[in-house]
């Protein structure tokens, strides 16, 4: 477990290094898949209507409810291997 969270770490780290910002939907599956990887199972009230980012990463975050924080972590290591490469 500790290796994945150290590699979980360094993933959200190299993540910065992109040259060209990835697209909305990208950014929302890392957002959901680092939030469930590091918090678990999203906790906090829905965002007001009229914050409409703040929803749309509350709804990604969401859509993972009951995702083991393992592979939360493992799929957010794959996607930023992916997009760094």
């Amino acid at each position: 477990m500790n290796d994945l969270r150290h590699a979980f770490e360094q993933a959200a780290e190299d993540i910065q290094r992109l040259d060209q910002r990835p697209d909305n939907d990208t950014l929302l599956k890392l957002y959901a898949l680092y939030k469930q990887g590091s918090e678990g199972d999203v906790h906090s009230n829905q965002p007001g209507f009229f914050d409409f980012v703040g929803t749309a990463k509350y709804e990604a975050w969401a859509q993972l409810r009951g995702l083991p924080e393992e592979e939360a972590m493992q799929r957010y290591i794959e996607l930023v291997h992916q997009l760094l490469a």
